[in-house]
């Protein structure tokens, strides 16, 4: 991780919610002095406040954007039922790379975490969302969690009928991180996308249908999300996953 100051100081992830794209990271040490930014209660944020938005959109770092908070969306109803939540939307300007920044009041203080953009253009076109700091704090914070290292995308309902899923719904691996579960259990990421109907989609890679025999389906979202937050090391993580048109099941022991 890399200070406003330049220092660069090893960290670890604790816990994440990928669906969202944020995450609980813990440093090795802090800088001299560091300035905290404070959670603010986002229960107290009215929309029309003004806010503002710092990250490093197109990998330009300390920028710094203004707008107002437009509304507030449940993300289980705004990105298809994997998620769970309440999102701020806001239309201060956000690109890739702001993920995982803070989203401001005028006191400084932080009211939300930059999570996603929707866009058909790529840019800051489109509508810009972040967690609320009362939603991350109980997801990353008070809650238990568990961090896979994978990057999925679900498909389900015409998409997973075109990909000939055994089920209605599955997660095609997006993305692996080094050294982590997914990457013990040797997922395959994707290895290129296609565009269907405005719709880009991860292709090539596994898709994992069930873990610890549980389906993948939003209806047993929390039962996975509890099976996963009760692994301990010395117990064995399970998935069951499409690969290259066969059913396969595979497991590793969590160090």
């Amino acid at each position: 991780m890399e200070f406003a100051g330049g220092e660069k100081v090893p960290a670890k992830v604790v816990r994440s919610e990928s669906t969202l794209d944020v995450a609980l990271i813990q440093v090795s040490t802090l800088p001299p002095s560091p300035v905290i930014a404070p959670l603010a209660d986002s229960d107290t944020v009215e929309i029309g406040d003004p806010v503002l938005v710092i990250g490093a959109p197109m990998g330009i770092s300390s920028t710094l954007t203004a707008g107002i908070l437009s509304g507030r969306r449940d993300a289980k109803t705004l990105y298809g039922g994997f998620e769970r939540g309440e999102l701020f939307q806001t239309d201060a300007a956000i690109n890739p790379g702001n993920s995982g920044g803070p989203l401001l009041n005028m006191q400084g203080e932080v009211v939300g975490i930059v999570s996603h953009i929707l866009t058909t253009g790529g840019g800051s076109e489109g509508l810009g969302f972040a967690i609320t700091s009362n939603s991350a704090k109980k997801l990353l914070v008070e809650g238990r969690g568990f961090w896979s290292g994978v990057e999925f995308y679900f498909l389900q309902g015409e998409f997973a009928k075109l990909f000939n899923l055994p089920q209605p719904v599955g997660a095609v691996v997006q993305k692996v991180a080094p050294h982590s579960p997914g990457a013990k259990l040797q997922l395959k990421p994707a290895q290129g996308k296609i565009t269907y109907k405005d719709e880009t989609i991860p292709v090539g890679g596994d898709t994992v249908l069930a873990l610890g025999g549980i389906e993948v389906s939003p209806k047993n979202r929390e039962a996975i999300r509890n099976y996963l937050a009760a692994l301990k090391p010395g117990d064995t993580l399970q998935m069951k996953v499409l690969r290259d048109g066969k059913v396969e099941e595979l497991s590793t022991t969590l160090e």
